[in-house]
Formats: structure tokens, sequence, C-alpha cells
């Protein structure tokens, strides 16, 4: 199975793409979409939609595992994200491709066994599971790899189905 992970945002798109053979994890590709503070909102928009459709069609996914949009104070960034969100999810969806979504609460569990993992932790065993010599930058980027290992230890599973039972978003 092929996974792309996206770590959805508006300046910093991080993606990793995996392969999934039973128990084991292999890296294809990976890297971040950027685009540039000051342009235009919609001309980056573009930028994203048209940067995923090509990423989509090199990596040819199986799956796509996303992280669920969340925001604490700052709704005009979330609704920016939200915007860059939709973008990636429309590429997403006209390549016919199976989107899953996944909460950092859910991504920290699922990478290190832990709900409440440090950001620092989650990007080591990233690493680790993906038998890296370094954790990829930017941070976005291995945070869309943990997305993807997150894809390969719930999705379709008993550790899923808990998770979304229990609430643990």
């Amino acid at each position: 199975m092929v996974i792309l992970g996206i770590d959805p945002g508006y300046a910093i798109v991080g993606w990793g793409v995996i392969e999934y053979h039973g128990t084991s994890h292999r890296p294809v590709a990976f890297g971040a979409i950027t685009t540039k503070a000051h342009t235009d909102f919609n001309v980056r928009l573009q930028q994203i939609y048209d940067d995923t459709v090509e990423l989509i069609g090199r990596a040819k996914p199986d799956v796509m595992s996303i992280e669920k949009l969340y925001f604490n104070t700052n709704t005009t960034t979330a609704i920016q994200v939200a915007q860059a969100r939709g973008v990636i999810l429309l590429a997403a969806q006209q390549a016919r491709i199976p989107v899953y979504e996944y909460t950092p609460l859910q991504v920290k569990t699922a990478v290190t066994g832990y709900g409440r993992a440090h950001k620092p932790q989650v990007m080591e065993m990233t690493r680790r599971l993906l038998h890296l010599k370094e954790v990829p930058k930017p941070d976005d980027t291995a945070d869309a790899l943990a997305l993807a290992i997150t894809h390969t230890q719930a999705a379709g599973t008993t550790l899923r189905d808990t998770m979304m039972k229990r609430g643990i978003k």
C-alpha cells in the first residue's frame, strides 16, 4: 500500500509518501510545498492545489492520510489552513483517492504508543520507524510522514475503532 501523508498549511504543506507491507514501512519520498508570504492568498491556494495534483500524479498513492483540522485561538489562521486543506482534499477527490483524517492525539498514540507524547518524541519515532538517518525537515514534513505511519497502524483496525469510540481525537 502506498500512503500519502499530508500536514496541511498555507505557508508550508508537509508531505510524505511511504510504502507499507505487513509490518514494514519504507519511505518513498517526502518534502514540502511552500508558498511565499505576501503573495495573494488565492495564488497561494492555486499553487498548493497544482503542486498537490502533481504530487498525486507522481506518487500514485492508494490513500491519503491528512491531519484533521483543529485550532485553539487564532481563527484567522484556522480559516486559512482550512481553505488550503480544502484544495488538497479537492485534489484527492478528483484523483479518486480515499482520504483518512487523524487528529494530533491519534498520531501520537499510533506512532509512539502514548497520546501525550511530545513533538520531538513523535519525530524521533517516525525517523526510527522509517529507518532514516535524520528527522526530515521542515517539521511539517516529519509530521506528514507520521500521518502516513498512523494510517498503517490505525486504518481498518481495532486500534482505530477503539480510538474513535474512546473519543481519542
